[in-house]
């Protein structure tokens, strides 16, 4: 029998102190009742002695000190997972809001998981195919990879991640492929896009959707990360199922983190965030990853918006430091129309060189890849000294790299969010944009490729 105190000494926020408890755990499920009868959910902070730190899942508000009981439930928050949430979607805290009958859980997990042990974790190597060419092409994503999408204020970043949801899959005959995604913080109307978009192409057959919205409390916002890898590791590590985790917007998430912290007097660190912002994460972005002898795999996908497009701020700072690259959109881009406008200089997948090549994509993929790089950039820089010089100061491969660039923009970057472009697409796109520039100045390209593929596409 749980026992029931009445002992609530202090509400400050979204936290409540219980003195005179016994045998409570860090992290424990809280059910506290009101003078009202209303029930409201929390769980346990921090342990002092005979005192327990609560936080609040619903807030705290219209909390009579006296009247209020608590009951410690000995076990953490957890989610009841089923094969039947595909296709589902749930508020952060695991509850149905699709008017759909509840889940009937195969099992209970610990939303905190377990980290994954790095000796039992396994190389990343294969190929997702996006359908977006400056992802496929230039920043490869690979399975078992945590590629996080660096956006700002007012840019597209939820047309992206729609894009990628709706067009993601991995390569191979008979491979099941899930997407859980998680959105923290966000409207109703940007929700109401997701579920929108999700049904209308019938993306929402093969995905789970947890929503947070912006009017829920802060304190839900930090559980609902969670509840979606809680669900993709029971896809993926106990069906076998390849699972591309989407979690927008990081940002609401750290700034529930710092609203918590300052509710416990804790000393701030950067910007005010807490001191733990990097540990906290991390315990988030290493839940992606592969298991050796087992068939499933876990890819993230974080987006974050930058408070005022700034990449040192530290929620992208340390973001960068935990993950496998990042991709950037450009606000210069998304002035000029481009859709979606992914700037490919700044952008990077560290792990691309091992998704990519012969029996994987295409074996001239490295090549254009780089040479494609090169091209942009120089080609951009060609733009900028036309600027200020005038044009007659170019020389003709400056020239060249101008028009390449030009092109690039129009054609490879600026795709929109409906274009669904294979890898072998987006390979022969590469090659007619490079035969713009002449061949002596492909210099990255083995001469066999050329041979092979130039004037081919």
């Amino acid at each position: 029998m749980l026992k029931e105190y009445k002992t609530v000494k202090e509400v400050v926020g979204p936290l409540m102190v219980v003195e005179g408890v016994e045998g409570v755990k860090y992290e424990e499920l809280v059910e506290v009742r009101l003078q009202t009868g209303e029930k409201r959910r929390g769980k346990v902070l921090e342990i002092d002695g005979n005192k327990a730190m609560v936080q609040l899942f619903e807030g705290s508000a219209g909390i009579n000190l006296k009247e209020t009981t608590c009951r410690f439930l000995a076990h953490p928050l957890e989610l009841g997972v089923s094969e039947d949430m595909i296709g589902r979607i749930f508020d952060g805290l695991g509850n149905p809001i699709d008017n759909g009958p509840k889940i009937i859980p195969e099992m209970k997990i610990d939303i905190n998981g377990s980290p994954i042990n790095p000796v039992s974790r396994d190389y990343p190597s294969e190929f997702i195919q996006t359908g977006i060419s400056t992802i496929d092409g230039l920043n490869t994503l690979v399975r078992g990879q945590k590629l996080p999408i660096f956006s700002g204020s007012g840019l597209p970043h939820n047309n992206v991640a729609a894009q990628i949801a709706r067009q993601a899959r991995v390569l191979g005959d008979g491979e099941k492929f899930a997407v859980v995604f998680g959105a923290m913080g966000i409207t109703f109307e940007e929700a109401q896009f997701f579920i929108d978009d999700f049904t209308k192409t019938g993306a929402i057959d093969r995905a789970v959707l947890f929503i947070n919205l912006a009017n829920d409390p802060a304190i839900e916002r930090i559980a609902t990360p969670r509840m979606a890898l809680t669900c993709a590791e029971y896809l993926a590590f106990e069906k076998g199922m390849h699972v591309l985790v989407i979690l927008t917007d990081l940002t609401n998430y750290a700034e529930a983190l710092r609203e918590v912290s300052a509710a416990r007097k804790e000393v701030p660190g950067r910007r005010g965030y807490p001191g733990y912002l990097y540990t906290d994460l991390s315990t988030i972005y290493e839940r992606a990853g592969k298991l050796k002898g087992r068939p499933g795999s876990i890819t993230q996908i974080p987006i974050l918006t930058m408070p005022e497009d700034d990449i040192t701020h530290p929620i992208p700072d340390l973001t960068g430091y935990i993950t496998e690259g990042q991709i950037i959109l450009s606000r210069e881009l998304y002035k000029q129309g481009i859709k979606p406008p992914i700037f490919v200089i700044p952008s990077l997948s560290r792990l691309k060189d091992k998704g990519i090549g012969k029996g994987k994509t295409r074996e001239d993929h490295a090549d254009t890849m780089n040479q494609i790089y090169a091209g942009y950039a120089s080609g951009r820089e060609a733009r900028e000294l036309a600027v200020i010089l005038g044009e007659s100061a170019l020389s003709e491969a400056d020239k060249a790299f101008a028009k390449f660039a030009d092109a690039f923009d129009k054609k490879y970057v600026d795709q929109g969010y409906e274009t669904n472009r294979t890898i072998e697409e987006t390979l022969n796109l590469g090659w007619e944009l490079l035969s713009i520039v002449p061949r002596s100045e492909l210099k990255r390209i083995r001469e066999e490729y050329i041979d092979k593929y130039l004037g081919k596409v």
